[in-house]
C-alpha cells in the first residue's frame, strides 16, 4: 500500500501555485525532490508539514488523511536548511522541545534525546548552546530534533546545501546511515546531483508547480521524459529531427547529419545523449559504435576535474573528458577531432 499520498494537490501561495500535484511513496522510501529555484519544493514540504492551507486535494500518510489536520498532529519531522534551533534553548532542550510539546513522560524523553544524539553521534554536544556550534553541528542537531520525535514521515529542505564539501559529504553518509537503520519514510529538496544518486531510491522532478517525472535515479538519468528533465539532468545534448526505419535500422534526421538510434518510434521527436556517452579522439575511433563523425572544436569549459569539449560536425555536440585526457590529448579549440557513441546511447522520447 502507498505509505505517502499526495492526490491532485491545488495550493497558492501569493503568485506561486501547485496545480493538480501528485505523488506518491512507499514506506521506508528515500524520495529526492529536484527543480530549478522556483519550482515549488519548499512549498510542498511546507504543505505536506501543515503551513499552507489547501485549496483542493487530499494528502494521506498510512492511510490517514492529514490534509487539513494542524501541524503539531501530524508527526512530521521538518529541517531546513538554515537549522532554525532555538538560540536559547541547550542542544539537549533543543532536541527535547518536540517531546514536551507531545508530553512525553520526562523519563521517556531523556532517553529518546539520547538515542537520537548517539544516532547522529552529537552527544558530547548535548549542553551546549546553539550559538557555539559550527553549520555542521547544528545540522547534526537539527536532523536528530526532527528524529528524536519518531516521524512517520521526514522533510529535509535543502539540509546540505549551506555547508562546505567536507562536512556535506560526512552529513550526506549521517542521514545515509540514520536512514538504513530508522527507515523513515523520506522526501529531500536538493540541487546537487551526487546527493541524489548517493541517496535517492527514487526522483521527483518538478517544474513550475508541477511533476515532470517521477521514476528510478537510472530512469531520470538515462531515460528523461522530457527536455526540461533531460536539461535539468544535464544532458546536454539535445535534439529534435525525424525518426525514419531503414534497412540498417532506425534514423534520426537533424539538418543533414543521421543519427543512429534504437527506436520503434518514427516521425518527429526529440533525442538526448549525455556528454559522458560520447568518445573523442584526435585519431579516427575503431569503434563499433554506429554513430561516428568529424568535426571541429569549438569550445573547452573547464569544469575543474571535468572538462567540457563542444565538438561541432557542423551540430554541437558535448563531450566530457577528464583533465588527464585533455593534456594527453593536447586538445585545442579549432582543432579536428572524431567522435562516436553507440546507438543505444541515444535516448529516444
Amino acid at each position: 500500500m502507498t505509505y505517502l499520498a499526495i492526490d491532485a494537490l491545488n495550493v497558492e501561495i501569493g503568485g506561486f501555485a501547485l496545480r493538480d500535484f501528485s505523488l506518491n511513496a512507499n514506506r521506508g522510501e528515500y524520495t529526492i525532490i529536484l527543480g530549478p529555484t522556483g519550482a515549488g519544493k519548499t512549498i510542498l514540504l511546507e504543505t505536506i508539514a501543515g503551513l499552507h492551507p489547501v485549496r483542493s486535494g487530499r494528502i494521506t500518510v498510512e492511510g490517514e488523511e492529514i490534509t487539513h489536520l494542524p501541524p503539531e498532529d501530524r508527526r512530521i519531522g521538518f529541517v531546513y536548511q538554515d537549522y532554525m534551533l532555538f538560540p536559547h534553548l541547550s542542544v539537549e532542550r533543543n532536541l527535547g522541545f518536540g517531546l514536551d510539546m507531545r508530553r512525553i513522560d520526562r523519563h521517556s524523553a531523556i532517553t529518546k534525546v539520547q538515542e537520537a544524539a548517539r544516532l547522529l553521534g552529537i552527544e558530547h554536544l548535548l549542553p551546549r548552546m546553539p550559538a557555539s556550534l559550527s553549520g555542521g553541528e547544528k545540522q547534526r542537531v537539527a536532523l536528530a530534533r526532527a528524529l528524536v520525535i519518531e516521524p512517520r514521515l521526514l522533510l529535509l529542505d535543502e539540509p546540505l546545501s549551506a555547508l562546505d564539501p567536507e562536512r556535506r559529504e560526512s552529513l550526506q553518509q549521517e542521514l545515509s546511515r540514520a536512514h538504513d537503520r530508522l527507515s523513515t519514510t523520506t522526501l529531500h529538496v536538493t540541487h546537487d546531483f551526487e546527493e541524489a544518486i548517493s541517496l535517492g531510491d527514487r526522483i521527483a522532478v518538478i517544474n513550475s508547480g508541477r511533476i515532470e517525472q517521477v521514476g528510478t535515479v537510472d530512469d531520470i538519468f538515462r531515460h528523461p521524459a522530457s527536455q526540461f528533465v533531460a536539461r535539468f539532468m544535464g544532458a546536454r545534448n539535445l535534439f529534435t529531427g525525424v525518426i525514419k526505419h531503414q534497412e540498417e535500422g532506425s534514423v534520426l534526421s537533424i539538418d543533414g547529419i543521421k543519427i543512429a538510434v534504437v527506436t520503434d518510434r518514427h516521425g518527429p521527436a526529440h533525442v538526448s545523449i549525455r556528454p559522458e556517452d560520447i568518445l573523442i579522439s584526435r585519431g579516427k575511433l575503431d569503434s563499433s559504435a554506429r554513430n561516428s563523425y568529424s568535426g571541429r572544436i569549438s569550445k573547452i569549459v573547464d569544469r575543474g576535474p571535468l572538462i567540457y569539449v563542444t565538438v561541432c560536425v557542423p551540430l554541437p555536440f558535448v563531450v566530457i573528458i577528464t583533465r588527464r585526457s585533455l593534456t594527453q590529448m593536447a586538445l585545442e579549440v579549432g582543432m579536428e577531432v572524431y567522435i562516436a557513441f553507440k546507438a543505444s546511447a541515444v535516448h529516444v522520447f
